[in-house]
């Protein structure tokens, strides 16, 4: 199978010139990749150099950009030649099997699920994304999709989260853990303890509650919770992580017997920046739609973005959306009794 990805050039802080270099990149990486780049001809004709007669390599004129700042409802009622919305409709249109967009947030998703759908039996996508753990990574959903959830979108959460990680890594049974103030079944709020008992019963491999340092040591495979906890843990840990980067740069630079110290330890710090280096955790997928779309960080460079790109390969790759699908028909429709289908 060869992989077919849309990217949408146009989208992030530095748009073409980390985007374009990134997918160039990932294309010399990847010999069984097809990349369709979506923007303004224009302004990317000229960056492809040699690379624009590379079969493997399409370019797709788009009109308009959606602003990192800009409204999700006016992108997605008003700009539908952006190149967002254009790379999305592809993978809608069976040219492309997913899409990596760097662009606003909120617009992604909106379209992403106007243009895409849910798939059957999910009520709502979750953003998914990778965490360094002490021995290896998690992912944990939802990151910010979802703000007020019920149990039972907690609970496809887990499918979704568990398929993603069987399907790519290749586990039968992957943990799945439910983030929670507490590990007793008691504890937490009433949604958090239905769908503890609903995971409970579900017949993934559910470990329990998982406290918030339990994310980082690595006690589940998925880390389920809703999307306002998810980004407010997610946005606290990454602050914490460039606090302790900054002052660990200051301290080493404080003296010359901590300048020497630091040149006596730069392979101990090297093999620690590139460990939990948060440019390879790029790439955060939007679960539960009829198609791939993965999320980079706005402010990527052509390294991080590189990662995203290789997220929604590794996803078509490994026929994620089919895995979440099957298992939700086996499990049958789980969605709430007074939610109406919006398909």
């Amino acid at each position: 199978m060869t992989a077919r990805i849309a990217i949408d050039c146009m989208g992030g802080d530095h748009g073409p010139s980390v985007t374009v270099p990134a997918a160039l990149r990932f294309l010399d990486d990847h010999p069984g990749a097809s990349l369709i780049l979506v923007g303004r001809e224009e302004i990317l004709l000229p960056l492809l150099g040699k690379q624009e007669a590379n079969p493997r390599l399409r370019l797709v004129h788009a009109s308009e950009v959606v602003e990192m700042d800009e409204s999700p409802a006016l992108a997605l009622r008003g700009k539908k030649d952006s190149s967002m919305r254009v790379a999305i409709n592809l993978v809608k249109n069976g040219e492309a099997d997913a899409c990596v967009s760097a662009g606003n947030t909120g617009a992604l998703m909106a379209i992403s699920r106007f243009v895409l759908k849910m798939l059957p039996g999910i009520e709502r996508p979750a953003i998914c994304a990778p965490l360094p753990t002490a021995n290896g990574h998690t992912h944990m959903l939802d990151l910010g999709a979802n703000v007020d959830c019920g149990p039972e979108h907690l609970l496809q959460f887990g499918i979704m989260g568990a398929m993603l990680i069987s399907a790519m890594e290749h586990k039968d049974r992957p943990t799945v853990g439910l983030l929670n103030i507490g590990e007793e079944e008691i504890k937490g709020n009433e949604v958090v303890k239905a769908a503890g008992d609903l995971l409970r019963e579900s017949g993934l491999n559910f470990v329990g509650n998982v406290e918030g340092d339990g994310i980082y040591k690595g006690e589940a495979d998925v880390v389920v919770c809703d999307g306002f906890v998810g980004n407010v843990a997610l946005k606290a840990s990454e602050g914490l992580a460039q606090m302790l980067g900054s002052s660990l740069r200051n301290e080493f630079k404080r003296n010359w017997l901590t300048k020497l110290a630091a040149l006596i330890a730069m392979s101990v710090l090297n093999n620690f920046k590139q460990r939990f280096d948060h440019r390879r955790y790029n790439g955060a997928i939007l679960l539960g739609l009829r198609g791939i779309s993965v999320k980079s960080h706005g402010s990527a460079d052509a390294f991080s973005f590189g990662f995203a790109i290789g997220r929604a390969y590794d996803a078509a790759e490994n026929r994620v959306l089919e895995r979440i699908a099957e298992r939700i028909a086996q499990t049958g429709s789980l969605k709430p009794a007074s939610t109406e289908e919006s398909n």
